[in-house]
């Protein structure tokens, strides 16, 4: 018989780790687009920044590190000022096309 594990104890997944490259964010940040929901959004840019220094990016963003902690936590609602310089601190910029 295998022993069950639980799911307490598996660690937290933090997508972060597999932001490793250009083709990596940008296919993160399409899937996230393309569900429409701005807090996921926020969330996915605070695990893009993350993965390249959150400190580096507040920064660039001309944020306080709290601030953009703050700003792209899980169920933010950012304005949009801050994602476009979060955006071009982190070296992406947002694509619309026609649907």
């Amino acid at each position: 018989m295998t022993d069950k594990i639980k799911i307490s104890s598996l660690p937290e997944f933090d997508a972060s780790h597999y932001l490793d490259s250009e083709t990596a964010i940008a296919e993160y940040l399409t899937a996230i687009m393309d569900d429409g929901d701005s807090a996921l959004l926020a969330a996915a840019l605070g695990d893009i920044a993350r993965a390249r220094g959150m400190s580096d990016i507040a920064k660039s963003a001309g944020l306080t590190r709290e601030a953009l902690y703050k700003a792209l936590r899980p169920n933010a609602h950012p304005r949009f000022d801050t994602i476009s310089k979060v955006c071009k601190a982190l070296g992406v910029k947002l694509h619309v096309e026609p649907i």
